[in-house]
């Protein structure tokens, strides 16, 4: 007897400007931001306090928020000027810098914004578990 495995649940993206703007990504680019945003919406799934996620554009990025409970600020995916793929912070929060703090050269920032990926970069999903928490609860430190 053949057991079933369960496949993860995809989020459909359910406004079309959002899905244009993911449209335009290189093939590299969109799998990349692809994974980043069902890890968003995972880590939200599983922890009740985050609640629903809204999907929208800021400044012309995809955008993520918490928009019934406001327990966080608002995580963008983009693409930086130095190549490649990112999850961003509003800088003015500490997040990118407390999560250097646990894990410094495991990964590669720009600034207090980001968290930048290269072509060959393994996507450590299970660290930035703790980034997208942390930004997603941010307001309920």
């Amino acid at each position: 007897m053949a057991s079933e495995t369960s496949q993860p649940h995809v989020y459909d993206i359910d406004n079309p400007a959002v899905a244009q703007v993911f449209a335009e990504f290189s093939p590299f680019e969109r799998v990349g931001l692809l994974g980043l945003r069902q890890l968003i919406f995972d880590v939200a799934a599983r922890d009740a306090d985050i609640g629903q996620i809204e999907e929208t554009l800021k400044w012309g990025q995809p955008a993520y928020l918490p928009s019934k409970t406001k327990s966080g600020t608002t995580l963008r995916l983009g693409l930086p000027k130095t190549g490649g793929f990112a999850i961003l912070v509003h800088c003015q929060t500490t997040v990118i810098s407390d999560f250097r703090a646990l894990f410094g050269d495991d990964f590669a920032y720009d600034g207090n914004r980001a968290v930048v990926f290269s072509k060959g970069d393994v996507v450590q999903t299970d660290k930035l578990v703790l980034l997208v928490s942390a930004a997603l609860r941010y307001h309920l430190k």
